[in-house]
């Protein structure tokens, strides 16, 4: 079955650094559209990054020169590397694979940012 598996989340300082990892499988990962969503305590789940097949990106506002979406087909692994980090960006992270409406989700990992 189809699996997406987060990791690489913790607790870092404001302006700290971060590089997330899903790693996808029982999927054909090169065809699905990623994406990075969040959910802060509290709060609705938000989009904060997608990468298409094709590798064209796009982010959230909040996010923009700070974070940056990748894919690796070959590994089948989806990464954002997360800099400058800020308290507000405290949330479990999730990935999401979408394809033709039919779409996964991962289990999320948690980012805490503070001092």
């Amino acid at each position: 079955q189809v699996q997406l598996v987060e990791s690489g989340g913790g607790l870092v300082q404001p302006g700290g650094s971060l590089r997330l990892s899903c790693v996808a499988s029982g999927l054909i990962f090169s065809a699905y559209v990623m994406a990075w969503y969040r959910q802060a305590p509290g709060k609705q789940r938000e989009l904060v990054a997608t990468i298409s097949t094709g590798g064209s990106t796009t982010y959230v506002d909040s996010v923009k020169g700070r974070f940056t979406i990748s894919r690796d087909n070959a590994k089948n692994t989806l990464y954002v590397q997360m800099n400058s980090l800020k308290p507000e960006d405290t949330a479990v992270y999730y990935c999401k694979a979408r394809r033709l409406g039919v779409v996964y989700w991962g289990k999320g990992t948690l980012v805490t940012v503070s001092l």
